[in-house]
């Protein structure tokens, strides 16, 4: 791995603006609650896949992971120290109602498969397309303002596009043997000076996600051990979450993890197989990279990975913005809940988007 250089942010900011002018691959990020940004540079433009999780570099997988993980490979590495100084950016004026109907058609569908039983949960998403024409490190540096204890991150290559985000989920922390992941589930809005009050449906929803950890880690790993549910504030959402932890067995690789782990039931259901098929059947449009992983592979110097699920995220393309959001059904849910969660969810990246084009 090549020794990364320090920079001062301006002169960060500076490097990955030149390399996005001249095409070429990067990924720049923070770790939640970290001050330090990293930015790996590729110096050729070739597409490179992770295929043993034995490279060293930046990944990014789509949520139909089939050895199809994106590899900014590291040919540079910069860091520098970064301090959230200007506040939050402020709430969206208005959210749209547009596309309502579909997702409220396609929720009642997901009730009805869960009702059959075939499916204990699953989980369904929409995409809000938006004019936009500012430069996506723009996007980046406000993340990095709003969202502290997120995994703020953007990602470009030419041939496959450019992403950014502040994910409130790890998929999994591996250094030295040791395992950690989270349960992540269920969501409400946060209001100042007021405690979540979770429903049957929420708890239930968090508790079907743990199970399910635990189940697909108990074959790979022993020692595993699972904190106290906790409610837990990402951004102007809450959240449930369990913390998870254990010791690998010895033979056990960092791509068995993400097999035993991805797509969790956070961002495609339980059982698996079942879920995703209704997804890919029913949601109307490809996820792509959207509910997949992504994260730093081996440049740590212990060789310790770092691995997120890409949510709270969106593509931008030539002047468009295109955010994704979803949320949990299981047989408890309600269609108007359902679309009021993701237009909570929603407003993580939009204000976001407001503030910037103004």
């Amino acid at each position: 791995m090549p020794y990364p250089e320090n920079k001062d942010f301006q002169e960060l900011l500076e490097d990955l603006a030149s390399a996005l002018a001249n095409k070429r691959p990067f990924a720049v990020y923070r770790k939640p609650n970290e001050t330090r940004v990293k930015a790996v540079f590729q110096d050729s433009n070739a597409l490179n896949l992770a295929l043993s999780f034995d490279e060293e570099g930046f990944i990014f997988a789509p949520f139909d992971w089939q050895d199809n993980a994106i590899l900014i490979q590291a040919d540079k590495v910069a860091t520098s120290s970064y301090e959230a100084n200007s506040g939050p950016v402020g709430e969206v004026d208005e959210l749209s109602e547009k596309g309502k109907q579909p997702f409220l058609k396609l929720v009642q569908k997901g009730v009805t498969q869960i009702k059959q039983g075939d499916l204990k949960k699953v989980v369904l998403s929409r995409k809000i397309d938006l004019e936009f024409h500012q430069s996506p490190l723009e996007v980046f540096q406000r993340l990095l303002e709003n969202y502290a204890q997120a995994f703020c991150y953007l990602f470009h290559h030419p041939k496959v596009g450019t992403w950014c985000g502040a994910s409130p989920e790890t998929l999994v922390h591996i250094d030295n043997g040791e395992l950690r992941t989270m349960s992540l589930a269920a969501t409400l809005p946060y209001l100042e000076g007021v405690q979540p009050q979770w429903g049957s449906k929420e708890v239930e929803e968090q508790e079907m996600v743990s199970g399910y950890i635990l189940k697909q880690l108990s074959e790979i790993a022993h020692g595993l051990e699972m904190e106290t549910v906790k409610s837990s504030k990402a951004g102007n959402l809450w959240h449930l979450k369990s913390e998870i932890s254990g010791k690998l067995q010895s033979s056990t690789t960092i791509k068995d993890v993400v097999k035993a782990l991805h797509p969790t039931p956070a961002v495609c259901g339980i059982p698996t197989k079942e879920a995703k098929k209704f997804i890919q059947d029913h949601e109307g449009y490809p996820r792509t990279f959207y509910t997949g992983f992504l994260g730093e592979l081996n440049l740590e110097e212990t060789a310790s990975t770092s691995l997120f699920v890409n949510l709270r995220c969106m593509e931008i393309e030539a002047g468009k913005a295109s955010v994704f959001v979803g949320g949990g059904i299981t047989s408890a849910s309600d269609t108007e809940k359902e679309w009021t969660e993701t237009q909570n969810k929603s407003k993580t990246l939009l204000n976001i988007l407001q503030f910037v084009s103004h």
